[in-house]
């Protein structure tokens, strides 16, 4: 068995019917997929998860079907976040962390906060929660990158256990990596980063596609973290073709389409996204018959 939080984790898409509301039928199959893909864990009510666009009461209900719902009894990351510092403080108080193993917590977004004010929300947020806190920087949907010096420093807290690095620049990864603690983690939050990540001392992916393709995904991870590099490369190629297909309409638009073609959930999604095209649904097709995926 890995140690918690190495490996891949998909970020769980929350299955929605056509009339918006969230299907726990489809969540369930979800999950028996992914479990039965071999991922590590979990996380619940991420960006993927579409968690811009739920309610706290639908996040509570999410997490508490997957609490109850987790074959494997997986570890659980569950996202807390937001620009508003008391009221995440807040949210955290208030909400039932019990079977929870960490929280995931983006950094705060349109505010644009200097490193003072990143540091100064992580810290409030670290010191109110009861279970640890993985930071999330992805300066692609904040309009911030958090600096090295800002994540290191941050490191020193004794509940922030890591961070979920998503700004595709291998060098940061590389300067976290060289100046981190022995035990913070420094996870992919890009697919087809994960192994280059893992090279340069990642312990795992937070993962799009493995909602969708969770076996052939975890294998090529658990190849690069076993050092088996040949076999990573190789697989790696097999996902860089569907990659940016997943993004072009929005995420989780793409990989909603696919686990709709695998007969999984249906592709809906809330406004103020829409349902992959036609055209991005035939052309995934093509892809992953092509790839064998």
């Amino acid at each position: 068995m890995r140690p918690k939080f190495h490996g891949v984790a998909p970020a769980l898409v929350t299955p929605m019917l056509a009339d918006g509301s969230i299907d726990f039928e489809g969540l369930k199959r979800l999950l028996d997929h992914v479990s039965e893909g071999g991922v590590d864990y979990l996380v619940v009510q991420g960006t993927t998860g579409e968690s811009a666009t739920t309610s706290k009461q639908e996040k509570a209900e999410v997490l508490e079907f997957v609490k109850k719902n987790n074959p494997k009894n997986l570890p659980i990351v569950y996202g807390i976040g937001g620009n508003n510092t008391p009221e995440v403080v807040k949210y955290i108080e208030e909400a039932d962390l019990e079977g929870v193993d960490a929280i995931l917590s983006v950094c705060p977004y349109y505010n644009k906060p200097g490193a003072r004010g990143v540091i100064a929300h992580y810290t409030a947020i670290a010191d109110a929660s009861p279970v640890p806190v993985i930071m999330y920087n992805i300066p692609g949907r904040t309009g911030i990158n958090m600096s090295a010096e800002t994540v290191l420093t941050l490191a020193k807290h004794p509940n922030i256990i890591g961070i979920k690095e998503a700004s595709c620049v291998i060098e940061l990864c590389m300067e976290i990596y060289k100046g981190k603690p022995d035990d913070f983690l420094l996870i992919s939050g890009d697919d087809v980063q994960g192994v280059p990540i893992i090279a340069v001392g990642g312990v795992g992916v937070m993962s799009v596609i493995a909602n969708a393709i969770p076996d052939k995904f975890t294998k090529m991870i658990h190849a690069a973290l076993d050092g088996d590099f040949a076999t990573a490369r190789k697989d790696l190629g097999t996902f860089l073709a569907i990659d940016p297909l997943l993004y072009e309409e929005g995420n989780p638009v793409g990989v909603k389409k696919i686990l709709e073609l695998k007969g999984i959930i249906s592709s809906d999604v809330r406004l103020p996204l829409v349902k992959a095209s036609d055209d991005l649904g035939e052309r995934m097709k093509v892809v992953m018959a092509k790839d064998n995926l």
